[in-house]
């Protein structure tokens, strides 16, 4: 029998320093939810709106894998392998940080703010290589079908990381339903709605909800009006 957990988008912790604000769904910096500490392989999820010109300066991180997913505005990135570059809506980043490395965030604009998702999925292996990698993915492949962004294995669509995970977005039109099939076992999945309302296997979600469900094969997830949602499965052995 399936086991489900639901994170409606008000419980999540909020943390607003002025130039930043941000909405975890796991515990995160001064946001500790003992009940909330991972889904599976996921460890962060930051829903984050940067002010104009401001932004993250130089920090490091060591094994994890960081997936970065722009919905406003121009971000860039700065990092210890040298690598410069402005990722945008429609872009998707990967770092996989293994044996360490450091890296600096800031909107690129002085007028507009910048909207991310900020996405930490803990590794299969530790102390790799560190890289990082960035695509710019086509819109029209997720309107009413499901777009593979993210996937273990460097050949397939998208960008790839150090484990079992398969990340899609969805943009569906209302009444557009589909069925997403586990790729592993021992997998969840967890489902951010971005905007609109969707039902995944009975449970309705609104704009920024959470909702992650696991011991189950499959799931049906429908729109109910235009909506916009990310899938992320993982796996639940960490």
């Amino acid at each position: 029998m399936s086991q489900s957990v639901i994170h409606l988008a008000a419980s999540r912790g909020e943390a607003n320093h002025g130039w930043l604000h941000s909405w975890h769904s796991f515990s995160f910096a001064n946001y500790f939810n003992p009940d909330r500490m991972h889904f599976g392989a996921l460890r962060v999820l930051n829903d984050d709106t940067v002010d104009a010109g401001q932004g993250f300066g130089t920090h490091p991180h060591d094994n994890m894998e960081i997936i970065s997913i722009p919905l406003e505005g121009d971000l860039e990135h700065k990092d210890s392998m040298n690598n410069v570059a402005v990722i945008k809506n429609g872009d998707i980043q990967v770092m996989s940080a293994g044996t360490g490395i450091y890296h600096s965030e800031y909107n690129k604009s002085r007028e507009n703010r910048v909207k991310f998702l900020q996405i930490w999925v803990f590794p299969n292996k530790k102390n790799v290589t560190p890289r990082y990698d960035q695509i710019t993915l086509n819109a029209a492949d997720r309107h009413n079908k499901l777009q593979q962004i993210v996937s273990p294995n460097p050949e397939d669509a998208g960008v790839w990381i150090h484990q079992d995970a398969w990340f899609h977005l969805g943009q569906f039109d209302g009444g557009v339903e589909t069925e997403y099939k586990f790729k592993g076992a021992n997998h969840g999945l967890y489902v951010f709605n971005l905007s609109g309302n969707i039902e995944v296997s009975g449970q309705q979600l609104f704009t920024r909800d959470g909702y992650g469900i696991w011991d189950t094969p499959s799931v049906t997830i429908k729109a109910i009006v235009p909506s916009e949602f990310l899938l992320m499965e993982v796996s639940m052995n960490i």
